[in-house]
């Protein structure tokens, strides 16, 4: 059911952004693919790059392949969120596709880390849900690490290294989920979402509604 089913006549809502950051092995890709699958009112952002595309990558829905000229324009006009630039590679959010999104009442899911969130936060704080996620412990999230086989013992020994320092921003978040369990998780997720949609700022239209039941007391 669309969360917009509800709505009292009248009364729309607009969109916002929500921001899953967490370490590398913390569950954070596990849960924004449930998330996604489930919840119909939700997209994943879309975000520029400068490199070149990998072998099954389609431009549009993985990435937004451009030159490096287009992306110093969009830097120079103000048209990203947030950007970083990676081995060379730059990255980035546009804002407009984001925004058409946003005004269209559609929720747009953000896998980006801190330092994504702290330049998301500073242009868009109004429309942003931040939510930091944690792993029950170290020796847990090392064997998640582990468990998965994506990484060799060295990039595992770095990513653990990384991960002290990613996770001393958890205070910058509005909300922390700690990932004991991943059905939980999805469903503290899905609470905030909701709570967060529910919120009278984002509910356009809902003064006028409110005057017209007055109207009739």
């Amino acid at each position: 059911m669309s969360n917009e089913s509800a709505a009292p006549r009248g009364v729309s809502r607009r969109g916002l952004m929500l921001v899953l950051s967490s370490p590398s092995g913390a569950g954070k890709s596990t849960i924004s693919r449930r998330l996604l699958a489930e919840d119909p009112d939700l997209a994943m952002s879309v975000s520029v790059t400068t490199r070149q595309p990998r072998p099954g990558e389609v431009d549009g829905k993985d990435y937004h392949f451009i030159d490096r000229a287009r992306f110093d324009q969009l830097v120079a006009e103000d048209g990203l969120l947030e950007y970083a630039v990676v081995f060379e590679n730059c990255y980035g959010t546009p804002r407009a596709l984001v925004e058409q999104s946003l005004r269209a009442g559609r929720d747009v899911l953000f896998d980006i880390d801190w330092q994504g969130t702290q330049q998301v936060a500073e242009k868009a704080r109004t429309d942003l849900v931040s939510i930091f996620i944690l792993p029950p412990s170290a020796a847990e999230l090392e064997r998640r690490l582990h468990t998965r086989a994506q990484d060799s013992d060295e990039v595992i020994r770095k990513r653990m290294a990384k991960a002290s320092d990613e996770i001393s921003h958890y205070a910058e978040y509005e909300y922390v989920v700690v990932n004991h369990d991943i059905d939980e998780s999805v469903a503290q997720v899905k609470a905030i979402l909701t709570a967060e949609r529910l919120r009278r700022t984002r509910r356009v239209g809902l003064s006028d509604f409110v005057k017209s039941i007055q109207a009739g007391l």
